[in-house]
Protein backbone atom coordinates (compact mmCIF):
# COMPACT_ATOMS: atom_id res chain seq x y z
CA UNK A 1 0.00 0.00 0.00
CA UNK A 2 1.17 3.53 -0.73
CA UNK A 3 2.05 6.21 1.78
CA UNK A 4 -0.95 6.64 4.06
CA UNK A 5 -2.04 10.03 5.36
CA UNK A 6 -0.03 9.80 8.59
CA UNK A 7 3.25 8.82 6.90
CA UNK A 8 2.72 11.39 4.15
CA UNK A 9 2.09 14.18 6.67
CA UNK A 10 5.17 13.18 8.65
CA UNK A 11 7.30 13.38 5.50
CA UNK A 12 5.83 16.67 4.28
CA UNK A 13 6.32 18.34 7.67
CA UNK A 14 9.93 17.17 7.79
CA UNK A 15 10.50 18.62 4.33
CA UNK A 16 8.86 21.91 5.33
CA UNK A 17 11.20 22.19 8.31
CA UNK A 18 14.22 21.58 6.11
CA UNK A 19 13.28 23.59 3.00
CA UNK A 20 11.72 27.08 3.22
CA UNK A 21 10.31 26.68 -0.31
CA UNK A 22 8.43 23.55 0.78
CA UNK A 23 7.16 25.36 3.88
CA UNK A 24 5.83 28.18 1.69
CA UNK A 25 4.24 25.71 -0.73
CA UNK A 26 2.56 23.87 2.13
CA UNK A 27 1.21 27.13 3.56
CA UNK A 28 -0.08 28.14 0.14
CA UNK A 29 -1.65 24.86 -1.01
CA UNK A 30 -2.19 22.79 2.13
CA UNK A 31 -1.37 19.17 2.86
CA UNK A 32 -1.59 16.85 -0.16
CA UNK A 33 -3.84 13.82 -0.16
CA UNK A 34 -2.30 10.33 -0.28
CA UNK A 35 -1.91 8.65 -3.66
CA UNK A 36 -2.45 4.95 -3.12
CA UNK A 37 -2.80 2.09 -5.60
CA UNK A 38 -3.32 -1.62 -4.88
CA UNK A 39 -0.15 -3.64 -4.64
CA UNK A 40 0.38 -6.32 -7.26
CA UNK A 41 0.08 -7.43 -10.85
CA UNK A 42 -3.23 -5.75 -11.64
CA UNK A 43 -1.88 -2.27 -10.95
CA UNK A 44 1.06 -2.79 -13.30
CA UNK A 45 -1.16 -4.26 -16.01
CA UNK A 46 -3.47 -1.25 -15.73
CA UNK A 47 -0.44 1.03 -16.04
CA UNK A 48 0.51 -0.64 -19.33
CA UNK A 49 -3.04 -0.43 -20.65
CA UNK A 50 -3.20 3.28 -19.73
CA UNK A 51 0.04 4.33 -21.42
CA UNK A 52 -0.46 7.20 -23.87
CA UNK A 53 -4.27 7.02 -23.90
CA UNK A 54 -6.97 8.92 -22.02
CA UNK A 55 -8.48 7.59 -18.81
CA UNK A 56 -11.74 6.86 -20.62
CA UNK A 57 -9.96 4.95 -23.38
CA UNK A 58 -7.95 2.95 -20.85
CA UNK A 59 -11.13 2.01 -18.98
CA UNK A 60 -12.81 0.94 -22.21
CA UNK A 61 -9.85 -1.25 -23.19
CA UNK A 62 -9.71 -2.81 -19.72
CA UNK A 63 -13.41 -3.64 -19.92
CA UNK A 64 -12.93 -5.23 -23.34
CA UNK A 65 -10.06 -7.33 -22.01
CA UNK A 66 -12.22 -8.55 -19.12
CA UNK A 67 -15.08 -9.30 -21.50
CA UNK A 68 -12.73 -11.34 -23.69
CA UNK A 69 -10.68 -13.14 -21.03
CA UNK A 70 -12.58 -12.88 -17.75
CA UNK A 71 -10.98 -11.63 -14.51
CA UNK A 72 -7.43 -10.44 -15.16
CA UNK A 73 -5.89 -10.90 -11.70
CA UNK A 74 -4.17 -14.15 -12.72
CA UNK A 75 -1.16 -13.35 -14.95
CA UNK A 76 -1.53 -16.76 -16.61
CA UNK A 77 -4.62 -15.41 -18.37
CA UNK A 78 -2.67 -12.82 -20.38
CA UNK A 79 0.41 -15.01 -20.66
CA UNK A 80 -1.65 -17.68 -22.45
CA UNK A 81 -3.52 -15.29 -24.75
CA UNK A 82 -2.56 -14.91 -28.38
CA UNK A 83 -1.28 -11.52 -29.54
CA UNK A 84 -4.13 -11.45 -32.04
CA UNK A 85 -6.72 -11.88 -29.28
CA UNK A 86 -5.12 -9.13 -27.21
CA UNK A 87 -5.14 -6.80 -30.19
CA UNK A 88 -8.78 -7.65 -30.91
CA UNK A 89 -9.56 -6.56 -27.33
CA UNK A 90 -8.03 -3.15 -27.97
CA UNK A 91 -4.33 -3.38 -27.19
CA UNK A 92 -1.84 -2.18 -29.76
CA UNK A 93 0.75 -4.67 -30.97
CA UNK A 94 3.32 -2.98 -28.74
CA UNK A 95 1.13 -2.99 -25.64
CA UNK A 96 0.15 -6.61 -26.22
CA UNK A 97 3.85 -7.44 -26.07
CA UNK A 98 4.29 -5.39 -22.93
CA UNK A 99 1.29 -7.04 -21.23
CA UNK A 100 2.58 -10.53 -22.05
CA UNK A 101 6.08 -9.62 -20.87
CA UNK A 102 4.64 -8.53 -17.52
CA UNK A 103 2.41 -11.59 -17.25
CA UNK A 104 5.26 -13.98 -18.00
CA UNK A 105 7.65 -12.26 -15.57
CA UNK A 106 5.09 -12.58 -12.77
CA UNK A 107 3.79 -16.06 -13.65
CA UNK A 108 7.33 -17.46 -13.91
CA UNK A 109 8.49 -15.88 -10.64
CA UNK A 110 10.99 -13.49 -12.20
CA UNK A 111 9.05 -10.54 -10.76
CA UNK A 112 7.98 -11.50 -7.21
CA UNK A 113 5.51 -8.68 -6.53
CA UNK A 114 4.73 -10.06 -3.08
CA UNK A 115 8.42 -9.96 -2.11
CA UNK A 116 10.29 -7.28 -4.03
CA UNK A 117 13.79 -6.51 -2.72
CA UNK A 118 13.85 -3.98 0.10
CA UNK A 119 16.56 -2.03 -1.70
CA UNK A 120 14.76 0.39 -4.02
CA UNK A 121 17.34 0.20 -6.81
CA UNK A 122 17.17 -3.60 -6.84
CA UNK A 123 13.37 -3.44 -6.98
CA UNK A 124 13.52 -0.89 -9.82
CA UNK A 125 15.86 -3.17 -11.76
CA UNK A 126 13.41 -6.08 -11.48
CA UNK A 127 10.39 -3.99 -12.44
CA UNK A 128 12.07 -2.28 -15.37
CA UNK A 129 13.22 -5.61 -16.78
CA UNK A 130 9.62 -5.96 -17.99
CA UNK A 131 9.12 -4.61 -21.50
CA UNK A 132 7.16 -1.38 -21.29
CA UNK A 133 8.00 -0.63 -17.66
CA UNK A 134 10.83 1.86 -17.45
CA UNK A 135 12.37 3.51 -14.43
CA UNK A 136 9.54 6.06 -14.17
CA UNK A 137 6.87 3.31 -14.07
CA UNK A 138 8.90 1.36 -11.52
CA UNK A 139 9.32 4.35 -9.23
CA UNK A 140 5.63 5.26 -9.50
CA UNK A 141 4.72 1.69 -8.53
CA UNK A 142 7.11 1.67 -5.57
CA UNK A 143 5.68 4.96 -4.32
CA UNK A 144 1.95 4.47 -4.93
CA UNK A 145 1.58 0.70 -4.43
CA UNK A 146 4.49 -0.29 -2.19
CA UNK A 147 4.57 2.88 -0.11
CA UNK A 148 8.33 3.25 -0.45
CA UNK A 149 8.92 6.55 1.35
CA UNK A 150 12.02 7.48 -0.66
CA UNK A 151 10.89 6.53 -4.18
CA UNK A 152 11.26 9.60 -6.38
CA UNK A 153 10.33 9.53 -10.10
CA UNK A 154 12.59 12.40 -11.14
CA UNK A 155 11.82 11.77 -14.82
CA UNK A 156 8.24 12.97 -14.33
CA UNK A 157 7.55 16.16 -16.30
CA UNK A 158 5.17 17.67 -13.73
CA UNK A 159 7.71 17.16 -10.94
CA UNK A 160 10.40 18.82 -13.03
CA UNK A 161 8.17 21.79 -13.84
CA UNK A 162 7.08 22.38 -10.25
CA UNK A 163 10.59 21.87 -8.87
CA UNK A 164 11.74 24.44 -11.42
CA UNK A 165 9.20 26.92 -10.07
CA UNK A 166 10.18 26.32 -6.45
CA UNK A 167 13.93 25.88 -6.66
CA UNK A 168 15.26 26.94 -10.07
CA UNK A 169 13.66 30.34 -10.74
CA UNK A 170 11.20 28.78 -13.15
CA UNK A 171 13.74 26.83 -15.21
CA UNK A 172 12.79 23.15 -15.51
CA UNK A 173 15.66 20.94 -14.30
CA UNK A 174 16.75 17.81 -16.11
CA UNK A 175 16.07 14.45 -14.53
CA UNK A 176 19.71 14.26 -13.45
CA UNK A 177 19.63 17.75 -11.94
CA UNK A 178 16.38 17.04 -10.10
CA UNK A 179 17.77 13.82 -8.63
CA UNK A 180 20.77 15.77 -7.38
CA UNK A 181 18.55 18.51 -5.93
CA UNK A 182 16.43 15.89 -4.16
CA UNK A 183 19.32 14.18 -2.37
CA UNK A 184 18.93 16.32 0.79
CA UNK A 185 15.25 15.33 0.93
CA UNK A 186 16.05 11.71 1.80
CA UNK A 187 14.37 9.71 3.32
CA UNK A 188 11.24 11.66 2.40
CA UNK A 189 11.60 12.02 -1.36
CA UNK A 190 8.30 10.21 -1.91
CA UNK A 191 6.49 12.82 0.16
CA UNK A 192 8.38 15.50 -1.80
CA UNK A 193 7.09 14.05 -5.07
CA UNK A 194 3.49 14.00 -3.82
CA UNK A 195 3.77 17.57 -2.53
CA UNK A 196 5.23 18.74 -5.85
CA UNK A 197 2.39 17.07 -7.79
CA UNK A 198 -0.09 18.67 -5.39
CA UNK A 199 1.36 22.13 -6.01
CA UNK A 200 1.52 21.56 -9.77
CA UNK A 201 -2.18 20.64 -9.91
CA UNK A 202 -3.39 23.33 -7.52
CA UNK A 203 -5.31 26.31 -8.90
CA UNK A 204 -3.49 29.65 -8.85
CA UNK A 205 -3.74 31.54 -5.57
Amino acid sequence: MGLDAARLEEGVLALARAEPAFAAALARHGMPAPRIRPRGYGTLLRAIVAQQVSTAAATAIWNRLEAAFGPLEDPATIAAASPEALRAAGLSRQKAGYAQSLACHVAEGRLPLDALPEDDEEAIALLSAVRGLGRWSAEIYLLFAEGRSDAFPAGDLALQIEAGRLFHAGTRPTEKALRARAEPWRPHRGAAAILLWHCYSAPPV
